[in-house]
């Protein structure tokens, strides 16, 4: 049991006056103890621990032979690429780089709502007019480079979800025209 001692309460031994002694006070701090555990026992176990977030991503499967490549003939006209490059910056094309569609030169851009998400929306709602097929929809390539990180890969795919993009691919191939692009974004940048 714990003990609290306040001390004898005496004084002088042989004093004029008489005083009366005090006994110690004894307080048990036990069951002070136990409350304090069974409390912090409740609030740990009744409050919620943050729920891991997930994004979904799709993958090759590991059983396909990474030697059979097969090459996928897609509309140039549905295809935008983007390139991430270092602090927060993006290099993005529609169509293919050497014959790019009107207007469709490389331009650089940020996240965000006036960034590549208000070029991505108007892509998502010009391509099915222009292939005048509903089931074909905007296919956005993502080309991450040394110098972007892993938050700029993560807010791209934040922007495929909100704009709907229904096909999206992350490549790390760079044709040279592509690395000539990205090396130009990331001195740019720096």
């Amino acid at each position: 049991m714990a003990e609290l001692n306040t001390g004898d309460g005496g004084g002088k031994k042989g004093g004029g006056k008489v005083r009366s002694k005090k006994q110690n006070s004894k307080v048990d701090l036990t069951a002070m103890v136990d409350l304090a555990f069974l409390l912090i026992t409740f609030f740990m176990l009744t409050t919620s621990l943050s729920k891991p977030k997930s994004m979904d991503l799709g993958l090759p499967n590991k059983e396909d032979d990474p030697n059979d490549e097969v090459e996928m003939k897609t509309d140039q006209r549905r295809t935008v690429t983007v390139i991430l490059g270092a602090n927060d910056q993006i290099k993005w094309f529609h169509g293919l780089l050497e014959a790019p569609e009107p207007n469709g030169k490389p331009q650089t851009t940020g996240y965000g709502k006036e960034g590549i998400r208000k070029e991505l929306l108007s892509r998502v709602a010009s391509i099915p007019q222009v292939t005048r097929d509903k089931d074909k929809g905007l296919i956005v390539i993502i080309k991450p480079t040394k110098k972007s990180t892993y938050k700029n890969l993560v807010d791209i795919l934040d922007e495929m979800a909100i704009c709907k993009v229904p096909t999206n691919a992350i490549v790390n191939d760079f044709s040279p025209e592509e690395n000539k692009l990205a090396d130009e974004l990331n001195k740019s940048t720096q």
